[in-house]
């Protein structure tokens, strides 16, 4: 113990320096190193790392069986109209078409009053 300080005979790899070694928390490059491997030694030094995996897979499996049985219930609801999804959009935009179409002609025929309209009141005129 030179001048008060605990100096150990290990070096570090990473950073050069004299009092620890590459995995010691001290090393300042400890977080610098390769964190998704850091991520994965802390995940399973924590205790609770299994219970959480666990948990998280029940609530997917939970999940994947709610969004199951939606599916079953729509497609049974639906089996005597539209069988594919497709079919609906198609049918969706014939609709669309339909209405852009009739609009475009009350536009017309309105277009046409007013001018014969106009027309009738310079001709009295």
């Amino acid at each position: 113990m030179p001048l008060g300080k605990e100096v150990k005979v290990m070096q570090c790899w990473r950073c050069k320096r004299y009092g620890h070694r590459t995995g010691d928390k001290e090393c300042p490059f400890f977080i610098k190193g390769n964190q998704k491997l850091e991520q994965f030694r802390l995940a399973h030094n924590d205790p609770m790392y299994d219970i959480i995996r666990e948990n998280n897979r029940h609530q997917k499996d939970v999940r994947i069986q709610q969004l199951k049985k939606l599916l079953e219930s729509s497609t049974s609801v639906e089996d005597g109209s539209i069988s594919s999804s497709s079919e609906c959009k198609e049918k969706n935009k014939r609709k669309k078409k339909k209405e852009k179409h009739k609009k475009r002609k009350k536009e017309k025929k309105k277009k046409k009053k007013h001018k014969s309209k106009s027309n009738e009141s310079s001709d009295s005129d």
